[in-house]
């Protein structure tokens, strides 16, 4: 049972949005669908009320708010898109990683395009000879920026409800006990002892299972998603 105001079809706007903020995560969850049957009330007040997240943190019910906020063409999507260029989430970053146009993808809920966006920004963290082979090799992640890193997580852990990002993957991977071939298919990265072909049979979106996003090549074997999992800034993240 949620704590705090009890949440009916008649709470004010106000008061839901209220509950959902102060509620657990597993309670947000579940107020999901009564937010979305409301949202043309809700909609006038969606801006403001991201005056009380912290844009520098990974708060889901902020990305989701956001995504509501956007959801169709007009005034409040421009607005919101003139108001934040660079995003609404802080990514400092400190190899010059310009983070908008995958913020952006997000946001908008492009899944399929946040993902090649991630993969080329993890080719750019490796550095010039990554960009021009086309892919990281695992011995190239330890010289990757910590607050990079957790830049790509935030982003997708924010802008997915929490369902994706490095982060998901390494707990998951925890889940199983560290056997990779139970996690490729929980995250629907395998089935029937076959790895799932890209880009067309993966599932591009939110409903897609936990941790199915951002891809990691894994026909290149485990060694570069490991030494993405074990790098100190993302395992700060999944620890916590």
């Amino acid at each position: 049972m949620l704590s705090g105001p009890q949440v009916t079809a008649t709470a004010s706007p106000e008061a839901l949005l209220d509950t959902f903020r102060a509620a657990s995560q597993r309670q947000k969850r579940a107020l999901i669908t009564q937010l979305e049957q409301r949202l043309p009330e809700l909609q006038p007040l969606l801006a403001g009320e991201l005056d009380q997240f912290d844009a520098t943190g990974d708060d889901w019910a902020a990305g989701l708010l956001i995504q509501w906020l956007v959801a169709e063409p007009g005034y409040e999507r421009d607005q919101f898109f003139g108001q934040y260029p660079s995003g609404w989430l802080a990514t400092p970053s400190s190899q010059g990683i310009d983070y908008a146009p995958l913020q952006k993808a997000l946001v908008l809920q492009q899944w399929e395009e946040a993902d090649r966006l991630t993969s080329s920004i993890l080719r750019e963290l490796a550095g010039g000879e990554a960009v021009r082979r086309g892919y990281v090799y695992y011995s190239e992640v330890a010289a990757m920026g910590a607050a990079d890193l957790e830049n790509l997580d935030r982003l997708w852990v924010c802008f997915s409800r929490g369902r994706f990002g490095f982060s998901v993957q390494g707990r998951l991977l925890g889940a199983c006990n560290g056997r990779w071939e139970d996690l490729w298919l929980k995250l629907g990265w395998k089935q029937g002892g076959i790895w799932t072909r890209y880009p067309a049979s993966f599932d591009w979106s939110i409903g897609a299972p936990e941790g199915h996003m951002p891809l990691v090549n894994q026909l290149r074997g485990v060694r570069l998603m490991d030494a993405l999992l074990q790098q100190p800034a993302l395992q700060q993240r999944i620890k916590t």
